[in-house]
């Protein structure tokens, strides 16, 4: 099988590519192994002081290879795999939140899900104008994970909990703008960039930074981006609970029309009732908490969403969505009002199966200031 993570030597620095651009790059469990393999051995080599990671084709990261792990649950009941799998992209995102050499991704395309995790909480967040990022968690019967809790709590006012509950596509713009990227460069101008990083050899963060900033622009926001919208934003998205966010943005659009609020009216209708609860109290407690901590409860939160103890909206998600496609999931609960207060807290409780363990992150001593501010 050829490699799903290709590596390059260049001086100092080390390039990964994502290699599956058949399936957008979805990450494997041969994938993410390979990346955290690479990523701790790099940390430890002196020769090494920068990593590059960037995906091939038209996406760099469409997110974890879900569907692969549907059929082990489907038949009996076998979470396990899926478990197994989510232990190690979230240990492999806490590895690079934490990693001591400065990381440049290059968010050329696609960026979903678990591959928001191998790159937003790294030190450089590159876009362009091919940029799609997005988190459509919650119509999957799923929530924002990957220590999503932890990056979206910190957006501007509740840009998060907007972007996290509606799974709204950002550009490459918007992605700058709300900062989950640290810069925007024109796509044609990336081998250039990747050449000069090279050949500078830069080893500290500013050094880096402003070799980037030499190719950066400051792209304008459409006029029809939500960005324009904070305010109404943070005045509907700041509600206590789901069910008061969507009568908020209901009153709003029934004073005014603007299609970016019956988006994220129809948006919340069709996502998860259950993913939707269990999204907004997570993001909600991230802003509280540092990385690892967020990762560690969200782990519990995604062996009871791949159990189906609680709810089995997570299969039902996939099937409509990523299996079947006919876009008609059957949620159950249906409605909000029917997630109760004890549903949603059952997903915060650990695991009470035998053989089960809370994750276990690695220690990470000598952490460089950028990293323990995340702690």
């Amino acid at each position: 099988m050829a490699s799903q993570v290709l590596v390059e030597e260049k001086s100092c620095v080390r390039i990964f590519t994502l290699s599956r651009p058949q399936q957008l790059n979805a990450l494997s469990f041969p994938m993410l192994s390979r990346l955290l393999e690479l990523f701790l051995a790099f940390e430890e080599d002196p020769n090494v002081k920068l990593v590059i990671l960037k995906g091939q084709g038209r996406a760099f990261c469409s997110g974890g290879d879900v569907a692969a792990g549907f059929p082990d649950i489907r038949r009996g009941g076998h979470w396990r795999p899926v478990a197994d799998f989510m232990y190690k992209l979230y240990v492999t995102s806490y590895v690079i939140a934490t990693n001591s050499k400065p990381q440049i991704s290059i968010l050329n395309g696609i960026v979903m899900g678990g591959g928001v995790g191998i790159s937003v909480h790294g030190r450089f967040r590159i876009v362009t104008e091919n940029t799609v990022f997005s988190m459509p968690e919650t119509f999957l019967g799923h929530f924002p994970d990957v220590g999503a809790s932890y990056f979206l709590s910190r957006l501007p006012g509740s840009f998060g909990e907007y972007i996290g509950l509606t799974g709204t596509k950002l550009d490459g713009a918007e992605t700058l703008a709300c900062g989950l990227a640290t810069h925007f460069v024109p796509s044609s101008r990336l081998d250039a960039l990747e050449a000069d990083l090279c050949r500078a050899s830069a080893t500290d963060a500013a050094s880096i930074s402003e070799i980037i900033n030499a190719y950066s622009q400051k792209p304008c926001l459409k006029e029809s981006s939500a960005y324009h919208r904070l305010e109404v934003i943070d005045k509907c998205f700041s509600r206590q609970t789901v069910e008061e966010i969507l009568y908020s943005l209901e009153r709003e659009a029934a004073r005014e029309a603007d299609d970016w609020v019956s988006t994220a009216v129809l948006a919340l209708k069709k996502a998860s009732p259950t993913g939707l609860k269990i999204a907004l109290r997570s993001i909600r407690e991230g802003r509280m908490q540092g990385v690892g901590q967020c990762l560690i409860r969200e782990f519990r939160m995604i062996c009871h969403v791949v159990k189906g103890d609680i709810s089995k909206d997570h299969f039902e998600g996939i099937r409509a969505i990523l299996i079947d496609k006919d876009k008609n999931p059957k949620w159950n609960p249906s409605r909000l009002e029917d997630v109760t207060e004890s549903m949603v807290e059952h997903y915060f409780q650990a695991v009470t199966e035998d053989g089960w363990t809370d994750l276990k992150l690695p220690p990470r001593p000598n952490l460089p200031a950028s990293s323990t501010s995340k702690l």
